[in-house]
């Protein structure tokens, strides 16, 4: 037993001391790696190595300089006014030469005139490159006039079929479907800026309704009826029951709204609208009144009205508010 109990021990004592011989060896790769994880973090470069302290790297508007202290790069910026070409759309400045910073409002008005060019006019303004470029440019600023819906696509697929010679669409599909474009507010179909054209002399702008002055017509109508509704009130009414005149106002309001809207649309402002905008030669407001006063004829399919401050003829149409300065 004590015999068999010794051989026992000595098998474990070789064991022990052999159990270095199947351990992985630490050289080669890991030995590497190792070392490479406890080194302590230092300089990029060694001391002589590297650039002087202060060096800078310039690429269009960003700057790198490096620190010797540090031994690290650093960013810096140099004009945020600079335009980065690679990065977004600029304009070359013909005085200067030099690249120009464009506002999104800007850019939005170069792309809409670009999509109008070709598809009416057939002309291209930009190239494919530079178009792509403002396209994208446009989508990363988070510009909603890149998204086109169905209706401005079919829209602008109908202008450039009936250039063709070929229409897609018959007068009265294009006009209801101008129509819509114009009621959702798109930039499609109307333009609220000027636009001139070299060849013709004509410059163009789309007026818009002027809904505060054209609900302001039914004022004097519906303060004569609410005076006419009150002193009707206390002179019948008020013997009877008593009531208030915030009540008394509040009872006879649809009647003197109808009464508004009836009495002034058929006898003191009949067929009447009244719209606005810049004017396309000087850019200066301009309001234009069409239709009747109290019997007289005014305005009707076309307004022809003079600028008061350049006094330039303009043509203003009724059913698309097209407004238009005559060839030169």
């Amino acid at each position: 037993m004590v015999a068999t109990t010794a051989r026992f021990a000595a098998a474990i004592a070789c064991l022990v001391a052999g159990s270095d011989a199947f351990a992985p060896s630490l050289t080669g790769k890991s030995a590497v790696v190792n070392s490479y994880r406890n080194r302590a973090a230092g300089p990029l470069f060694a001391d002589g190595d590297g650039p002087k302290d202060g060096t800078t790297i310039t690429s269009a508007r960003k700057e790198i300089g490096y620190d010797s202290s540090s031994g690290r790069f650093f960013e810096t910026d140099i004009d945020p006014e600079d335009c980065v070409p690679d990065d977004e759309y600029c304009v070359v400045d013909k005085k200067t030469g030099e690249l120009v910073r464009l506002t999104l409002e800007e850019k939005e008005r170069i792309f809409l005139d670009s999509l109008q060019s070709y598809y009416v006019s057939g002309r291209q303004l930009l190239n494919d490159a530079e178009f792509d470029l403002l396209k994208e440019d446009l989508a990363w600023n988070g510009s909603a006039m890149v998204n086109m819906n169905r209706k401005e696509t079919k829209y602008l697929a109908a202008m450039q079929a009936y250039l063709k010679g070929t229409p897609i669409l018959s007068d009265t599909e294009f006009d209801e479907l101008k129509k819509d474009l114009k009621d959702e507010g798109s930039q499609f179909a109307s333009s609220t800026e000027p636009k001139c054209y070299i060849d013709t002399g004509i410059c163009t702008v789309t007026y818009q309704p002027d809904n505060f002055r054209n609900n302001l017509l039914y004022l004097p109508v519906g303060a004569i009826l609410t005076i006419l509704w009150l002193g009707f009130g206390f002179e019948v009414i008020e013997p009877i029951i008593r009531l208030n005149p915030i009540i008394l106002a509040f009872l006879g309001a649809p009647l003197i709204y109808n009464g508004s809207i009836s009495l002034t649309d058929q006898f003191i402002f009949p067929n009447s609208q009244i719209v606005y905008g810049p004017c396309p030669s000087c850019e200066s407001e301009t309001r234009v009144y069409f239709g009747d006063i109290l019997g007289v004829e005014g305005f009707g399919d076309v307004a022809a009205v003079k600028c008061t401050k350049c006094k330039a003829q303009i043509n203003v149409q009724r059913k698309t508010l097209r407004a238009s300065t005559l060839p030169k």
